[in-house]
């Protein structure tokens, strides 16, 4: 399984970006997929999840309602909408994948079985 995440950049506050993270190496179909963050100094945050079909979706208290996760399956892409955001947005995103946990611990990085390379995210007040 490989994971690529892009569409990080600079931004200022209120602004948008759209982050995509692209699945390849195996069907998908029973997987999920989640966007964490990172600080330095600091420990991966959840951001968002979503399960392959699109059927259920969570996201972090901090960004509902601003970000919006997606799964297009004819691409094999993931993508999160974030808007309105905040200099306290900047970080690293990472898109990650699993199989192996139930929906319940989407929120933990741990669960996670790959892990894409992180795109940087910065938000100038």
């Amino acid at each position: 399984v490989q994971l690529q995440a892009s569409g990080g950049g600079l931004v200022q506050a209120g602004g948008s970006l759209r982050l995509s993270c692209a699945a390849s190496g195996r069907a998908f179909s029973d997987y999920e997929i989640g966007w964490f963050r990172q600080t330095p100094g600091k420990e991966r945050e959840f951001v968002s999840a979503i399960t392959w079909s699109g059927r259920n979706t969570i996201s972090a208290d901090s960004v509902e309602g601003r970000f919006t996760i997606s799964a297009d399956t004819g691409t094999n892409t993931v993508l999160l909408q974030a808007t309105r955001l905040r200099p306290e947005d900047t970080a690293v995103y990472y898109c990650a994948a699993t199989h192996t946990t139930k929906w319940r611990y989407v929120r933990y990085a741990k669960k996670y079985d790959f892990w894409g390379q992180g795109t940087q995210v910065t938000v100038s007040s």
